[in-house]
């Protein structure tokens, strides 16, 4: 998508701090964290949203998963826990319209969340 922000990083044109990349997802460390590791973990091809992603074999979500997977045991954090976060529409929290999923670790949270 042309004013995607994601996309662009997601292209190579709007530098980030990348922690994984692979043919289908790029995570990289969001500039204004929630926790002491807060990465962001995005399909590389756009979707809006999750309303938006095809609930068959395409679908960018097991790929997103294995990706949090991997960098939770990377980071540090796959043994004391952490949370992942996916949020929908402006009423949701989405602030950016592209599929992405926060990984945050390195805290204790409560509930609700915060």
């Amino acid at each position: 998508m042309e004013n995607c922000i994601f996309c662009k990083i997601a292209a190579g044109e709007i530098p980030s701090t990348k922690v994984y990349e692979d043919d289908q997802v790029l995570a990289f460390r969001d500039l204004e964290p929630q926790a002491p590791v807060h990465i962001l973990i995005i399909p590389k091809k756009h979707y809006a949203s999750i309303l938006d992603i095809p609930c068959d074999a395409t679908s960018p979500l097991p790929a997103m998963a294995a990706a949090a997977q991997k960098i939770a045991q990377e980071q540090g954090i796959a043994q004391s826990g952490f949370r992942l976060v996916i949020n929908t529409g402006k009423d949701g929290g989405q602030s950016v319209p592209h599929l992405h999923m926060h990984l945050l670790g390195g805290r204790e949270f409560g509930w609700p969340a915060g």
